[in-house]
């Protein structure tokens, strides 16, 4: 039989996220989309990378779209493009992000999750195969945005 434990201290609701990959070219604009699809206003959502990105991935923007989410007017930016680090978490999406969070958050009170995800440039082929590997990864962040941020149902009676 496993039994449920709960925490000493009741968990802070997070109010403030931020994902971050290597570049902010897919995989943290794609999360941050999806997280503010879901949860509006009520959470405050950003994105960045490690590195200097060019200009959101056009097949991130395929794939976003296909839910209904317009990815085309990201701008990408890296850490040191933040205003504002107070972040109750942040999200990183790749080992070279997760390094950087962990330093950034050494002189900070911020949680720190590494969800790793593949990098869909890394797929070859043909457009549809080289879609489906971004459907994947959409659909990974999708699933582990769900879990980890389920919508509220607000009280029962």
């Amino acid at each position: 039989m496993v039994m449920a434990v709960t925490p000493a201290f009741p968990t802070l609701p997070v109010t403030s996220v931020l994902f971050a990959c290597t570049y902010n070219m897919i995989r943290s604009p794609m999360a941050a989309a999806i997280m503010r699809h879901f949860h509006g206003t009520r959470v405050y959502v950003d994105s960045v990378g490690v590195r200097d990105g060019d200009e959101v991935d056009p097949f991130a923007v395929a794939v976003m779209e296909e839910m209904g989410i317009d990815l085309s007017k990201h701008r990408c930016r890296t850490f040191e493009d933040l205003e504002d680090t107070n972040f109750d978490l942040i999200v990183s999406l790749s080992p070279e992000a997760q390094h950087r969070a962990i330093e950034m958050t050494r002189t900070m009170a911020c949680d720190v999750e590494f969800w790793n995800t593949f990098d869909p440039t890394l797929v070859d082929g043909s457009r549809e195969a080289m879609l489906e590997a971004y459907r994947q990864v959409r659909d990974g962040l999708l699933m582990k945005v769900k879990q980890r941020f389920p919508l509220s149902r607000g009280p029962s009676v």
